[in-house]
């Protein structure tokens, strides 16, 4: 290392394990969850909850490997890290990190457009604008600096997870009825039972994706050995609790005939424990789609960073401004690409690649910490987390099967 490289400024390290779990929370407990559960009351009925911890299940899997590979290599584009590691294919991991930061942007304008739609519903604004000052917000927020970006987004997360809260105490009341209640939720053997159930996991493992962005802030957390990888378990582990209560809440407040295929369900629960229109609850889903487009800009920016100062990609890209302590080339160019897909493509089906995606990078990801494991990478044991090889595996099956799943439905339609 020459004294020009020394002299370069470097990512902060500020977060702790407090605020990475809130952002954490914040990418995967999104506004998806606000109409998911009307989806789910569909498909597996009182069989719901059962369908969120079976599908936390799967995805802790893969959450376990991304929890020792983190504490192994605690370095931004951990995915792309990862893979390096474990293929040492260079071409294979700037695919990978390309795709991870093509995921986030193309979720990121999804979301945008989903915000537009949702404010639109209040005022006549015109799209564009409503896009260009988002745009403008976000992009200023991200590049500003880690603890101001990442405390936004840890208090729209609070306002999230206080949005399901309200929800819980609203329809608090009805779970005094669960025992007389409980044959409606316990499973049978039934076949066809199962299969709902199943369906609803299938739906469900999509809404526990997002807890991987939390390895891409590595570099600016401290002591990330051990923060990050307990911030993903946290973040697996309240997920997953709070969608089981949530679920039995709904299930218990509001019919099922009403409840399932419901677009606002959540609002609907709400209103109906609270006799009030729900418009709070609908406030609370425009603040979390913020909170997912804010939190999918700073990841894509850190996989740009990761990547340039891995010598994949040109030095621009690693440059981090020294006033703010961000990777501000890579910010701007994630942003300005957020803000032309959402300006001029109406992303619908486009937004089903960020799940492919992500699945793939999921599943080259448990591949590559079999073969680090097979290999025994000489790492000290003492500072990392070890997983038996067996969770890779089965991560990498449930991904890859979810992948081929996902590929026969679209390839069928």
């Amino acid at each position: 290392m020459t004294d020009s490289d020394i002299e370069k400024p470097a990512l902060r390290r500020s977060l702790t394990l407090v605020p990475l779990t809130l952002y954490g929370l914040g990418t995967t407990i999104g506004a998806g969850i606000y109409a998911l559960i009307g989806e789910m009351a569909l498909v597996a009925g009182y069989q719901m909850p059962v369908s969120f911890l079976i599908a936390a299940g799967l995805a802790t899997l893969t959450g376990f490997s991304f929890v020792e590979l983190s504490s192994r290599y605690p370095q931004a584009a951990g995915e792309a890290v990862y893979v390096q590691r474990g293929f040492d294919r260079r071409w294979l991991t700037i695919v990978v990190g390309l795709l991870a930061v093509c995921a986030g942007t193309v979720s990121a304008a999804s979301i945008v457009n989903g915000f537009v739609g949702y404010l639109q519903s209040f005022t006549d604004i015109h799209r564009t604008i409503i896009i260009v000052v988002l745009m403008l917000g976000m992009t200023v927020v991200a590049a500003w600096g880690i603890g101001s970006s990442v405390a936004a987004a840890a208090l729209l997360t609070v306002v999230e997870l206080g949005g399901l809260l309200i929800v819980i105490g609203a329809g608090a009341e009805h779970i005094a009825e669960l025992p007389e209640r409980m044959n409606e939720f316990v499973p049978t053997l039934d076949v066809g039972l199962w299969a709902g159930i199943f369906a609803g996991s299938f739906l469900a493992f999509y809404a526990f994706i997002g807890f991987e962005d939390i390895v891409n802030m590595a570099e600016e957390t401290k002591d990330p050995t051990r923060v990050v990888p307990w911030a993903i378990m946290l973040t697996l582990a309240v997920t997953a609790v709070l969608y089981v209560l949530v679920s039995v809440v709904a299930l218990l407040s509001v019919p099922l005939s009403e409840l399932a295929g419901s677009a606002a369900p959540l609002k609907l629960v709400y209103a109906r424990a609270t006799g009030s229109s729900g418009a709070l609850i609908g406030v609370i889903g425009i603040l979390a789609m913020v909170n997912g487009a804010l939190i999918q800009l700073i990841k894509g920016a850190r996989v740009l960073y990761g990547l340039s100062r891995q010598g994949v990609l040109p030095a621009w890209f690693g440059q981090v401004n020294a006033r703010t302590s961000t990777p501000l080339n890579a910010t701007l160019l994630v942003a300005a690409s957020i803000f032309i897909l959402a300006l001029w493509f109406r992303l619908g089906g486009l937004a089903q690649a960020t799940s492919l995606i992500t699945l793939g990078i999921f599943s080259l990801v448990n591949l590559a910490l079999v073969r680090v494991k097979l290999r025994q990478d000489p790492v000290d044991h003492t500072a990392i987390f070890n997983i038996p090889i067996w969770i890779p595996i089965g991560g990498f099956a449930v991904s890859a099967g979810f992948l081929l799943t996902k590929l026969v439905q679209l390839v069928s339609v």
